[in-house]
């Protein structure tokens, strides 16, 4: 276990995607953790960053052991890598820059993501989501999966309506949150 995000446990540095990965992965924990404490009144602390058999985070809830399992859900492959290169630049350190041509393009894609039917374009990824994660086996007492929403597309409402139709399969998870924006200032959902 470690905190440091540019570094394996034994202090062997991460590669780029890897170092982005945990970036999304602790601020992810961060928001959702901040969030159930408001929500719940019970004290979530401390965050480590695990290797691959045990879940992503590590922390304490109530001063008991907790893994989180950490998820981002995405409208498009386009949206992720558009994210994906925001944080990029975070971590190395770059200033942000005008939007390109691409980033501009996806922008008009994603408006025109708002016309086209939501809830289901939203079902399907987030079952896709939920059924990959069902699949994992963790070296792990407690574990909780945390999907953060990283869509504008979607919002709390979308998710209400789309959470009773969810069809889950067995999974390894004590509970299953979702985080309805990327900003965390919604308060999380319990999908299970």
């Amino acid at each position: 276990m470690t905190s440091d995000i540019h570094h394996y446990h034994d202090g062997s540095p991460l590669n780029r995607s890897e170092t982005v990965k945990r970036q999304l992965e602790r601020d992810a924990a961060r928001l959702f953790m901040r969030a159930y404490e408001q929500q719940q009144g019970t004290p979530m602390r401390n965050i480590w960053h695990n290797e691959p058999a045990k879940p992503d985070i590590s922390c304490h809830l109530n001063g008991q052991p907790l893994d989180l399992e950490v998820a981002h859900l995405y409208a498009s492959v386009s949206e992720a890598k558009l994210l994906t290169a925001a944080i990029t630049r975070q971590v190395d350190n770059k200033p942000a820059s005008h939007p390109c041509r691409k980033e501009l393009e996806l922008a008009r894609y994603l408006d025109e993501l708002l016309h086209i039917n939501r809830e289901q374009r939203l079902q399907t990824a987030l079952g896709h989501i939920l059924s990959r994660k069902a699949q994992k086996h963790y070296q792990s007492q407690r574990v909780w999966l945390v999907i953060r929403n990283a869509s504008p597309i979607w919002h709390a409402d979308d998710f209400r309506r789309c959470v009773p139709s969810l069809r889950l399969q067995p999974h390894p998870f004590e509970q299953i949150w979702l985080l309805p924006d990327f900003a965390g200032q919604q308060p999380p959902l319990q999908l299970f």
